[in-house]
Order: structure tokens, then sequence, then C-alpha cells
């Protein structure tokens, strides 16, 4: 699971919105009648040391416990007095203004992530170079601009997951990459591609609206900028903003809370190596358990004069064998 989508909650709060259904998937998976892994298992290994169709059993009724049929409508949106948990971006300088944009184009990118970064550089390279690419953040990166929680890395192997490596002769540290690496990278595509003079950064569109007689699109965007394109490509991922528990009472909590993907090292102290030193006299609880909470519990745990974690549903958890890039075994790879 990558540790870095719309995360989790510090409550001072946090909510993970995936890792409860990828536990529900994962148990849902292995519940088939009649599936030859219910009869083969106790044969092939009798020192198991458990029954798996008992352990079977007992998850699929955590599970059945957890099946909601509200879905999305058990969180609260992030609006109006909620706002700050997704619109303030704590890592630029605040007051940035700019005159509004007026202008016709070829593709208009919503995104600057990953899939707006490899649309635009694909584009540019067929010779289409009419594009702007808007993006909310102040940088390129998406979820890895936004999240930056000490201890944020991704659980997919860098070597795969990181786009243009090969393009850009680059060779990650690790086998799974810490969230300052992907934002650099993000960072030096951007600069090799020339994506920073067509971005239009802190900028988020507002409204899209196809002009019959011009048969462009309209976009709109919260800088009042009128941009036509002939087409638009939607690369905000799925997991553009954090969501909140819908629990009672949540408006009503007066303490410091944000969410991790906004994460107030102001507050905090630290960095994402950790050295949370101001929260040496805090009280802490941190609601969800998913990748997000995994990675940044142990640090907020070690600083903390006490930490409260509550979790609905566990996250799976494995060995990783992770470790650094090893130069000559990478020598050995072909194209």
């Amino acid at each position: 699971r990558k540790g870095a989508g719309s995360g989790t909650k510090v409550g001072f709060r946090g909510e993970e919105e995936h890792g409860h259904a990828a536990a529900s998937r994962g148990a849902e998976a292995g519940t088939a009648r009649g599936s030859p892994s219910m009869t083969r298992l106790p044969k092939q290994f009798s020192n198991l040391g458990f029954d798996p169709d008992a352990l079977r059993t007992r998850y699929r009724e955590e599970r059945d416990k957890r099946l909601r049929t509200d879905g999305d409508e058990q969180y609260v949106e992030i609006t109006e007095t909620f706002a700050r948990y997704a619109d303030v971006d704590p890592y630029v300088e605040p007051g940035f203004e700019r005159e509004p944009l007026a202008t016709e184009i070829d593709v208009a990118i919503i995104g600057g992530g990953f899939s707006g970064m490899l649309a635009a550089v694909r584009l540019r390279e067929r010779g289409i170079t009419d594009v702007r690419i808007i993006e909310s953040g102040g940088d390129f990166g998406g979820t890895w601009y936004w999240n930056r929680y000490p201890g944020a890395q991704c659980d997919i192997e860098s070597y795969c997951y990181l786009p243009l490596l090969e393009e850009l002769n680059v060779l990650p540290k690790e086998k799974y990459s810490f969230a300052p690496e992907i934002y650099e990278h993000s960072q030096r595509i951007g600069r090799e591609y020339g994506l920073y003079d067509i971005t239009l950064f802190q900028t988020r569109v507002t409204e899209l609206r196809w002009d019959t007689a011009q048969d462009r699109w309209l976009v709109s965007t919260n800088r009042n900028d009128r941009i036509q394109a002939r087409f638009v490509i939607q690369a905000v991922g799925t997991a553009s903003r954090p969501k909140l528990p819908g629990i009672p009472g949540i408006e009503d909590f007066q303490g410091h809370s944000f969410h991790t993907s906004r994460w107030d090292y102001a507050y905090t102290g630290g960095d994402h190596r950790g050295d949370l030193i101001g929260l040496a006299d805090k009280r802490v609880a941190i609601i969800g358990t998913g990748a997000t909470a995994i990675q940044c519990v142990p640090h907020v745990g070690r600083h903390a004069r006490s930490l409260h974690v509550f979790q609905r549903t566990p996250s799976s958890v494995d060995l990783r064998g992770h470790k650094p890039t090893d130069p000559s075994w990478a020598a050995t790879l072909t194209p």
C-alpha cells in the first residue's frame, strides 16, 4: 500500500480512507466457497500452527462488521468550517497573487502529479506543445507534494514506481523511496522537460464547461482565469483531497488538529525524519491505522507525552525487505 494517499487525521487527528477497504477486499478474496486453498493448505502444510478455515471465518466476521452502505457519505466533506484541512497550503508563502490569464490552447491538463506530468511529457514528445498544466499545489508531485508527514514512504518498489527513470538516467537510492526523494524526482521531471514554464501553480479549477458554439472547453479557475482548450486531460488522481471521519462532535473539537497530508511542522517541530520535539508535552490522538498511520505513528509515539491510536480495521503488515539500491545489481539490468 502506498504510504501517501488521502492520509490520516491527527488529533490533534487522522483518518485513513483506503486501509479498511484494502483489508476488506483482502478478506473477501479468500472466502469463496469451494476454493482449492480451503482444503489444500492443511494437507500441504500440517505445521501451520493455526486452522486456515477458522481464520478465514474470523476475518469474514470482522469484515462484515465494517461493511457500510453509506460509502463515501460516511466522511465529512472538507468545506466551510473544515476547509482549512485541505485548502490551506502550509508549504508556500501566504498571499500569492497573479493576474488572471485569458488564453486559447490545445490541451489543458488538470493536475501536476505523475499523471499530469507524464501526459505533458508524452504530448511534447509528439510535437504537441500548446499545453497548460493547472495545479493547486505550489509545485509538482501531486500526492508527494502534499504528503510530507514524518516517515512518509512509498511501498511500491521505486524502480517501477518512479516515472522516467531511464530517460533521466536516475537510479533511486533505495528499494522503497521516501517522500523527499519522490518529491525531488518530480521537480527534476519538471525542470528537465520544461514543465515549469507551462504550469499554473496554486490554481484550482472551479468549472469545466463545453462551449458548443466554439467547440472548446471553457476552463474557469479560482484565479479568475478564462482558458479555452480543445482538449482537457483530468489528472487529479484518486486521492486528491483529504477526507475526515464523520464522527459526531468532530466539529466541536477545540484542540489543535490537522490532516497528515498537511502536516503542521510549525506545531510539532521536526521534519520528515522525525524529531517532533514540539509534542513533548502534548497528548495526541491519531484516528486511523492505514498506511499513513503505520509510517507516522512511530515518530509521534517517540516524542509525544502520550499517544492514543484509534483503529477501526487493522492493516495488513508484511516483510518489505527494504534496502539501499546496489549499484552493481542495477548495472546488470537491461531494457
